[in-house]
């Protein structure tokens, strides 16, 4: 896969946790503060994140302030391909 393949699903993932497709217009926005995320859809993200990608980050393996927007994310999930 892909970073770009990686990145794409990242923001599928987001949008199906989110249920709201203007999260993709927010790559570098606290997806927390912005309502997309909540703790329950964090570990619902990761969920996926460990069926789609394979990629597995354990909650406390990273900060939040690591994880809260989707850039953030997609960059975690491409260190770990």
């Amino acid at each position: 896969m892909t970073e770009t393949e990686a990145r794409a699903k990242v923001l599928d993932l987001l949008e199906d946790v989110s249920g709201d497709p203007s999260v993709r217009d927010h790559l570098d926005d606290d997806l927390f503060e912005l309502g997309f995320l909540d703790s329950m859809a964090a570990i619902e993200l990761l969920v996926g994140l460990e069926d789609e990608l394979g990629v597995s980050i354990a909650p406390t393996a990273v900060e939040r302030s690591e994880m809260n927007t989707a850039n953030k994310i997609a960059a975690q999930v491409v260190k770990r391909l």
